[in-house]
């Protein structure tokens, strides 16, 4: 566990520094990769040209079938619910244009969103009134953070299954991510299959090793 706990920002930038930036996302290089990075940090990836860097803390990516695909939405709710991508598609569509900023440092600017926003996901659930907290489950194991609905009910906060205008892609978070723009990446979950309704905020995947729970841009992680 210290081992793990170690690994936080210096292994992002470790892993960088080792030649990682050189490499273009295919199974070559994911099969390069896994066999020199620490097992806490399945890969960083880059895509070239875009500026993005691609993390993973498991083996491989998950993938998903679009016509089983379903989002789970329970916990302290009312009516605990499983929406297929066309549920989702159905609500009042979100769009927006904000930064992703990555907690190591960089940063992809103007990336234009398309989903829908939390409160609309949850307004069919109705969450109970003890249900303080959002807890974003990935299909990537054991990826999991959260939110306090507060900061879900953000404007800009949002479940998107769009990015610049294509669908979202695998690397990416497919077929469905939150999207915090006022915090740094690693609470924007990729690959969102449950929403849990909670008393309060879960230790997230990378809190556990020791990052700030609110990751607020400037005023967390940043030394």
């Amino acid at each position: 566990m210290k081992d793990e706990q170690r690994l936080g920002r210096a292994a992002f930038l470790g892993v960088t520094v080792a030649g990682l930036s050189s490499l273009v996302w295919g199974r070559s290089a994911w099969e390069a990769a896994s066999g020199i990075l620490p097992r806490s940090v399945g890969a960083v990836l880059p895509q070239p040209t875009s500026g993005w860097r691609i993390y993973t803390v498991a083996a491989t990516m998950p993938t998903f079938d679009p016509e089983t695909y379903r989002l789970r939405v329970d916990g302290l709710v009312q009516r605990p619910l499983a929406l297929a991508l066309d549920d989702l598609r159905a609500l009042p569509v979100a769009q927006q244009v904000s930064d992703f900023r990555c907690v190591t440092g960089w940063t992809v600017e103007d990336v234009r969103w398309t989903g829908v926003r939390i409160r609309d996901v949850l307004a069919a659930a109705a969450p109970l009134p003890s249900g303080a907290a959002l807890s974003f489950v990935s299909a990537e194991r054991p990826y999991v953070d959260s939110l306090t609905l507060e900061q879900a009910s953000l404007p800009d906060v949002m479940l998107a299954w769009g990015m610049d205008g294509r669908p979202l892609e695998r690397p990416h978070g497919a077929p469905l991510r939150l999207v915090m723009p006022r915090m740094y990446g690693y609470k924007s979950v990729k690959w969102v299959e449950r929403i849990v309704v909670t008393r309060e905020p879960v230790v997230g995947y990378w809190e556990q090793r020791g990052y700030d729970r609110d990751a607020w841009i400037g005023h967390s992680n940043s030394a």
